[in-house]
């Protein structure tokens, strides 16, 4: 087992997976000569040469239809967005071609394409979105949101290796602030299946990406009260574990939802329509979204602060249920 950053072990799941297939390669804006934005592909294009690692113009719709056209015929494209707010720009490529193709003629597509999103940067309204709302409600598609090095990594590896387009949300946040150890040997985290990433008893708390942490926060501040919180990692949006999320209900009987993105038409409101409809009688409260105001992401650091959801807010949500 090794230490290393959330951004490393990104770095590590495409150079392995480039190492171990030749049909993976990467495309996007300054990945190679630059590096990446964020330093993802440092070193990738000497390693690799300019076949494989392939700067691109400013055109998101272009680049991620060249993916998808690659992917068609036998590669294993890896897409970077820069900044994930401009993946709009791909939209109908990912949506109208991308997803429709298992459907349309039994086609795969396995395309990667790579989602760095969310705030807590101060990069205002046009680089800090989530994005993964977007996409959620898309047949043929699969998203996943990992929220520790380990997981970025093994989640990261499992969605080159898949055959379907995989939209994978990184939080920048996280890029450099947290460190985990991950097995030198190869390792896959399977899409699909949720993590129990703390054990309670009284309140469950579904989260997933950066407020995975936020959620720790509330929790090691409540030990001193005696309340026991359950945390339940998605770690995959798309498709939605549903058993792990009927089991933790059925555990705790009082749900919190915590997500960045905003609240309206989130992730948070199908997981409480699921919870809703299939363990009700389980509930002994309303389920409670912790989420963004539907609002674009402020620039100025106090209102940014205002915007995402913090530990106070989730302690707050927690202690109106305990009351209920």
């Amino acid at each position: 087992m090794k230490e290393i950053t959330y951004l490393e072990a990104i770095k590590q799941a495409m150079d392995e997976e480039m190492t171990r297939d030749p049909s993976v390669f990467i495309l996007g804006e300054d990945v190679g000569i630059y590096g990446g934005a964020f330093r993802a592909t440092e070193g990738f294009l000497e390693k690799y040469g300019e076949w494989r690692i392939l700067d691109t113009p400013l055109a998101e719709s272009g680049f991620t239809g060249a993916a998808i056209g690659a992917a068609l015929v036998g590669m294993r494209p890896i897409v970077e967005i820069q900044f994930s707010d401009f993946i709009t720009c791909a939209f109908d490529q990912l949506v109208t071609v991308a997803a429709k193709n298992h459907y349309r003629w039994g086609g795969t597509t396995p395309i990667v394409v790579r989602a760095p999103c969310g705030g807590n940067i101060h990069g205002g309204p046009f680089h800090s979105q989530c994005i993964e709302g977007y996409f959620f409600n898309v047949p043929g598609l699969k998203i996943v949101f990992p929220s520790t090095a380990y997981d970025a990594k093994g989640l990261l590896k499992s969605a080159i290796r898949d055959n379907d387009p995989v939209i994978y949300c990184e939080h920048k946040y996280l890029y450099r602030r947290i460190k985990d150890f991950v097995p030198e040997e190869d390792y896959t985290v399977p899409i699909g299946k949720a993590r129990i990433a703390l054990e309670g008893k009284d309140i469950s708390i579904i989260t997933y990406g950066a407020m995975v942490h936020t959620a720790f926060e509330a929790a090691q501040l409540l030990k001193e009260k005696e309340i026991s919180i359950e945390i339940i990692d998605l770690r995959t949006i798309l498709p939605l574990d549903k058993k792990s999320i009927f089991d933790t209900v059925k555990k705790t009987n009082k749900v919190i939802i915590l997500h960045e993105q905003t609240k309206t038409g989130g992730v948070g409101a199908e997981v409480s329509a699921l919870i809703n409809e299939y363990c009700f009688e389980y509930l002994d409260a309303p389920v409670i979204r912790v989420a963004a105001p539907d609002t674009p992401v402020p620039y100025s650091p106090p209102l940014e602060e205002a915007f995402i959801p913090q530990t106070k807010d989730v302690v707050s949500a927690i202690e109106k249920m305990m009351r209920y």
